[in-house]
């Protein structure tokens, strides 16, 4: 009874390793090899998302509150010499909120929801920006994220990077048996980003307004640097 789920086991982890290692029939005079590539560069886009949020009693009186919110988003924008339509909204939603206290449910207010996201090409707006939401005591769960406007060209180098290394193995694997490297038969490549988990930046609006002469949380810190890496299986002939 307990042989069928051990087998399923055994089939499932052959078929994840076949999705991570693609099955390449060997061929005479022929070299198989893998290598990992790696492309790192500074940040040239800062990604700043926040969310403006309003609740109140009636569907129309929280859309209210949040459309004087987001107005508010927009002047502090026009301040720092942003124009408001480069930000962008993830999404937008208006929904009920309930007490469930009791066993039957009861409407209490509607609150509204919506996500910006803005992107900066100078960092030195990052600060202020951020400082004036958080006073403006009108935006949540703000969040700065550090990246590259053309993520594809470094995806492009890291396989390139890929590439010359297993080249390079491929070609002393070829001298240490007394063979010559020839032309590239097969290639599969994979890529990957560093994957960073954001965490919001909440603060209350009193504490903002008491430390105002303090640096920003990001003064004099250096952006973390964008890693992109690939993998590269080759195949060679061999002369």
């Amino acid at each position: 009874m307990k042989l069928f789920p051990f087998l399923l086991i055994i089939f499932l982890a052959t078929l994840t390793l076949a999705q991570e290692h693609p099955a390449v029939t060997a061929q005479p005079n022929t070299v198989f090899v893998g290598a990992d590539g790696r492309f790192e560069a500074n940040p040239d886009t800062a990604l700043v998302q926040f969310n403006i949020s309003a609740q109140e009693e009636t569907s129309r009186a929280a859309y209210d509150r949040a459309s004087k919110a987001a107005e508010q988003v927009r002047q502090i924008l026009r301040a720092n010499g942003i124009e408001p339509k480069t930000a962008e909204i993830g999404y937008f939603s208006i929904q009920p909120v309930y007490d469930y206290k009791t066993p039957k449910r009861k409407l209490v207010a509607y609150r509204v929801n919506a996500n910006v996201s803005l992107k900066l090409k100078d960092f030195s707006k990052i600060a202020p920006i951020v400082q004036q939401l958080s006073e403006s005591d009108v935006t949540e769960n703000q969040s700065i994220n550090y990246t590259l406007e053309d993520m594809e060209a470094a995806k492009t180098r890291a396989v390139e990077d890929a590439y010359r290394r297993a080249r390079e193995s491929a070609a002393a694997l070829a001298r240490a048996g007394g063979r010559t490297l020839g032309e590239l038969s097969y290639a599969s490549v994979d890529t990957f980003e560093n994957i960073r988990v954001v965490s919001p930046l909440q603060a209350r609006a009193m504490p903002m307004r008491m430390e105002a002469a303090a640096p920003a949380p990001t003064e004099e810190f250096t952006p973390q640097s964008v890693v992109v890496t690939a993998h590269v299986n080759a195949m060679f002939t061999l002369r």
